[in-house]
């Protein structure tokens, strides 16, 4: 359909779709003769870590007959966690999810899943009537449960990235996800606490941050200028520097330039957190 047939949908200051927005877009669109066919929520956004109102936005595709679909690529695994789950409070109402456990929950990369309410719908939009690549078991009938993998994707086959997340889970139990997720998110808070209890930091991210990334601005003495610039020049350069630190950190563009995106896993220690504190206010202070 292209890039065009895209209608992008605002957000809050978090960075989570709007349901007023949504609901507007829904309803122009179809004015204009359109037909509004699926909605993309977010769960765990790749720079602030925001959760959509889930159960908001499936109410509204439930009304008009939309297709939900949930991107829980990055923040999915937090339905491990009894005190993280609520944000993924609506995600049973989409009629898919997709969810990457190579990322929050450390299985081996690479290990992605695409996740449906109903099988038959990806066997009758990618199945191929062809005698030679797949044929009936036990006369399976059309809306019968569908068992060939091949025959519910694009590519026509499937790699084996279930075992690596079974493995992992006869391995660690779903107590140990949850372990290791409450861990992450702990450490997450705790940087961001002491992010925002700093003089020379201005932070970007909620304290405790949604899910794993802590954003924030180097601003020796708390004041951030207001050239984006120049903010940027400084963070990349810090960034480069703290390499020679042993720390590897992203950073992502702000309203005032790009700022550190840090982002914590399950084997993130407190130790570690301190460190990378402490550089950062070295070379902040450097210049």
């Amino acid at each position: 359909m292209g890039s065009s047939a895209v209608v992008t949908v605002a957000v809050d200051e978090a960075g989570r779709m709007s349901l007023k927005a949504l609901r507007e877009a829904i309803v122009k669109s179809r004015e204009e003769g359109k037909t509004p066919l699926y909605v993309n929520a977010t769960a765990g956004t790749t720079v602030m870590g925001s959760y959509d109102p889930l159960e908001g936005i499936a109410d509204i595709c439930n009304e008009f007959g939309v297709w939900m679909h949930v991107d829980a690529s990055w923040g999915g695994p937090a339905i491990f966690s009894g005190r993280q789950r609520g944000k993924l409070k609506g995600s049973e109402r989409a009629r898919s999810l997709t969810v990457n456990p190579h990322k929050m929950m450390n299985v081996p990369v690479t290990c992605s899943f695409l996740l449906t309410d109903d099988t038959q719908v990806f066997h009758k939009a990618n199945s191929l009537p062809a005698g030679y690549l797949f044929h009936d078991v036990n006369g399976q009938k059309e809306d019968s449960e569908v068992w060939d993998l091949a025959d519910l994707t694009l590519q026509c086959g499937r790699r084996g990235d279930a075992l690596k997340l079974a493995l992992a889970w006869l391995y660690y139990g779903a107590e140990g996800f949850e372990g290791q997720i409450d861990h992450a998110f702990e450490m997450a808070g705790y940087l961001a606490s002491l992010i925002d209890g700093h003089d020379d930091f201005v932070l970007v991210s909620s304290s405790p941050p949604p899910c794993l990334q802590v954003c924030f601005y180097s601003a020796p003495g708390g004041v951030l200028g207001e050239d984006a610039a120049e903010n940027t020049r400084r963070t990349r350069d810090i960034a480069g520097r703290l390499i020679g630190r042993g720390f590897m950190v992203d950073h992502a563009p702000g309203a005032k330039g790009n700022f550190f995106r840090v982002v914590v896993n399950c084997q993130t220690l407190k130790g570690t957190v301190d460190g990378l504190v402490k550089a950062l206010e070295e070379l902040g202070r450097e210049g």
